[in-house]
């Protein structure tokens, strides 16, 4: 089966990570329309980094004994710090995008590995980047897809780890620390609960590992973006949540639509035909983007933005409850300018552009219509969007019309643990109080040794972030009891060799 795309389900009520960049780890739905949402941005740190890049030829398949093929993994190594025989090893679990974008604004690692006299290794996931099992035929197909699983990713992530002690002199002994953040995050937690022998400890930041069926509400998510804009100005996210329906009352007419794509400068013109559906999910997810990169300073991770970006689109949303529609929408034109045109540089807004184009945006569709179900859901009360229920067929149809297959929305939690994960040791969970995954992620200590830190005035990962000197104090307490927590690891790990 080749894989076609389609429009014809309406938007389901979900929003999966991508940013989780990761960002990413974000996608609204599963439509057509976000399906092409690529952005053409490649803006790296500037931070002087040096890293070698490496190959490692990984089984496509661990769990079975029929697919004997191997393929090309990609993983970068600093070693410049790592002088020591049996030093530490820092190894980030990469996440749905191209490896050396996440090195570049991984900067807590870069930080922190002279104080620790680590290597770092920044490995590539299956399927993103340039580790691709299949090559140039890995999205062919669903049967070529088959092998896209968070499973396979770790024993990945497991067997190039003992290679690397294998085969480098001197790291035999090594104590290797997973880091990860968003999906990355998720991924290195899971890779300590599943392979305790490999790792001995973890950082999950931002790490959504209970944002999955019937373990936090759906609504959370969307909760807190409007308790963010809700903070950074007067009357601002109720006036977005006005703006619905000012689009839908101006969009009713030709002469409407017309206004509407001149005032917001769209590339394509909004018609009847297509409707405002794909404008509003557009500046959905504007808005959410924005509350998941909510840092202190500028910053480029998915667009370039101003320092404490929010406060800056409200300034452009605070009118009186009066408002007409036209001046309501012309704040609201203002205020997606800061976020894609801060530079002052974009001829023309896209509506299917919103972040950077280094993640992978395909595979993670297939990641969501598999094993991440991540249900999302808006009620137009507690959040300043239009209610969206969780309609898991909706969803599922839509993953059946794209790819052939059905998810399993139990699976993570069968797999994983879900919320039942207290027999685990050594997994620091940090998330930011400004970030709309934090719903998601473990804001309470579990014991001892599975702790959480959260950081008030941190959005999304603000902890792997380079240090800054606009970062609020919470983020430096942070980083520096995480620090700890790894050379408590460090040590405990040595007396076990």
């Amino acid at each position: 089966m080749t894989l076609e795309y389609s429009n014809t389900v309406a938007r389901p009520a979900v929003t999966a990570i991508v940013f989780l960049c990761s960002c990413c780890l974000h996608v609204i739905a599963l439509k057509s329309k976000l399906l092409t949402r690529h952005g053409v941005l490649d803006f790296s740190s500037t931070n002087s980094i040096s890293y070698d890049t490496f190959y490692f030829d990984q089984k496509i398949d661990h769990f079975g004994f029929f697919e004997n093929g191997t393929f090309k993994q990609r993983y970068l190594v600093a070693d410049q710090h790592w002088h020591k025989v049996g030093g530490p090893i820092l190894f980030y679990t990469g996440n749905e995008g191209d490896i050396t974008w996440f090195c570049n604004n991984t900067g807590f690692m870069w930080d922190t590995a002279g104080e620790l006299g680590a290597m770092l290794v920044f490995a590539e996931h299956r399927y993103y980047g340039e580790s691709l099992p299949f090559g140039k035929d890995s999205y062919m197909d669903s049967k070529h897809l088959n092998y896209l699983t968070s499973e396979q990713a770790l024993a990945d992530f497991a067997v190039l780890i003992r290679e690397l002690k294998r085969t480098r002199p001197g790291a035999q002994h090594s104590p290797v620390i997973a880091v990860g953040g968003s999906y990355g995050g998720m991924l290195s937690a899971w890779l300590r609960m599943k392979y305790p022998n490999i790792v001995i400890g973890a950082l999950a930041a931002s790490a959504p590992i209970w944002q999955f069926p019937e373990m936090v509400p759906c609504g959370d998510f969307y909760k807190i973006v409007t308790q963010d804009f809700a903070r950074s100005g007067k009357n601002c996210e109720a006036n977005i949540k006005r703006s619905w329906k000012a689009i839908d009352n101006i969009s009713s007419s030709d002469d409407g639509l017309q206004w509407l794509s001149k005032e917001f400068g769209l590339c394509s013109p909004l018609n009847k035909k297509d409707g405002t559906f794909a404008f509003k999910s557009w500046l959905q997810e504007t808005w959410v983007n924005l509350a998941m990169v909510d840092y202190p300073y500028e910053a480029n991770f998915l667009q370039p933005l101003p320092r404490w970006p929010i406060q800056v689109v409200c300034k452009h949303l605070g009118f009186e409850p009066t408002v007409s529609n036209y001046k309501l929408l012309h704040g609201i034109s203002e205020a997606a300018r800061v976020y894609y045109n801060y530079t002052g540089n974009t001829p023309c807004l896209n509506t299917s552009q919103t972040a950077t184009g280094n993640l992978g945006y395909m595979g993670w569709y297939y990641q969501a219509c598999t094993e991440m179900v991540m249900p999302m859901c808006t009620d137009g009360v507690q959040d300043m969007f239009e209610p969206q229920e969780w309609n898991f067929q909706a969803f599922s149809d839509e993953c059946n019309l794209l790819f052939g297959i059905r998810p399993r929305p139990d699976w993570a939690q069968t797999s994983y643990g879900g919320l039942d994960i207290a027999s685990h040791s050594n997994i620091i969970f940090s998330n930011g109080g400004l970030d709309p995954w934090s719903g998601g992620g473990v804001t309470r200590n579990i014991s001892d040794s599975l702790v959480a830190i959260v950081i008030p005035d941190g959005a999304h990962h603000l902890d792997l972030r380079y240090n800054n000197a606009y970062d609020p104090h919470s983020v430096l307490v942070a980083r520096a009891l995480e620090v700890e927590y790894f050379k408590k690891w460090i040590r405990q790990g040595k007396k076990t060799v």
